[in-house]
């Protein structure tokens, strides 16, 4: 079996550096937890956290997706802790049986999981406070909820340094930058928004971070040490004014 990492955060990028270390307290240590990730089909949580120990139930409604997620865990040799399971998350009693189901000895169909992922999939559900009321139904008592989205104040900004201040402006004034496109244009949040969704679904938040501050903004190219700019991300995460123009916005919360 791989070794697994002493901290998953030290392995990927670095713009991924502070939603890592938020959630190393809960991940890095203790016993296996039963993890539910929410829109995770290719495995960039899941894997990780599955070398960790922990098994990870992915939930998405791309087949694709979840044959890359399948790949990744036997290629990792973690196939046995990940499950992935095609669906909507504002549909997961529909996907996640109710407890007593003869499957219920099945990590994959346990409806009371310690941890849910919902990271960068509220921007595109049909409704993100019915999404948010099913993952917290999913969560044990005492569970925790890892929300990750898009933050507006740093769309604005990566439109505007990109030359696009137009788009910038209507962002900023929360109208569609490119109106005339056939698929409906992705949601952004402030923290403000953010912490109402997540309080609407009895959930009960705790502060807010910025993800990836700086690491967007460093071309490919800048040479900056990787290392130096993951210890970067975690001091700026919680510090404002830095946290307010990231590119997201990062929240856990808990289920009472």
């Amino acid at each position: 079996m791989p070794t697994p990492p002493a901290s998953p955060h030290e392995q990927l990028p670095a713009r991924t550096a502070a939603l890592w270390a938020a959630l190393d307290r809960l991940v890095g240590a203790g016993p296996p937890l039963r993890v539910l990730d929410v829109g995770g089909g290719s495995g960039m949580f899941a894997v990780p956290l599955a070398r960790l120990g922990h098994s990870v139930t992915v939930v998405d409604p791309s087949a694709d997706a979840l044959a890359t997620l399948r790949r990744r865990a036997d290629t990792a040799g973690v196939g046995d802790r990940v499950h992935g399971l095609q669906g909507d998350g504002d549909l997961l009693h529909a996907v996640l049986p109710a407890g007593g189901d003869d499957r219920a000895d099945d990590p994959a169909h346990d409806p009371t999981f310690d941890l849910a992922l919902c990271h960068y999939v509220l921007e595109v559900v049909d409704d993100p406070a019915v999404t948010l009321r099913e993952i917290a139904r999913a969560l044990r008592p005492g569970g925790q909820v890892s929300v990750a989205t898009v933050n507006r104040a740093g769309a604005v900004l990566a439109r505007a340094v990109a030359g696009h201040p137009v788009e910038a402006l209507a962002l900023l004034e929360d109208r569609d930058p490119a109106p005339g496109r056939a698929r409906p244009a992705r949601r952004r949040f402030t923290p403000e928004e953010l912490l109402g969704l997540v309080a609407g679904a009895d959930l009960r938040p705790g502060p807010w971070r910025g993800i990836s501050v700086v690491a967007d903004l460093l071309e490919a190219t800048s040479g900056a040490d990787p290392e130096a700019v993951r210890a970067l991300e975690a001091a700026l995460a919680e510090t404002s004014p830095f946290r307010d123009i990231a590119t997201g916005l990062h929240v856990l919360a808990a289920r009472p």
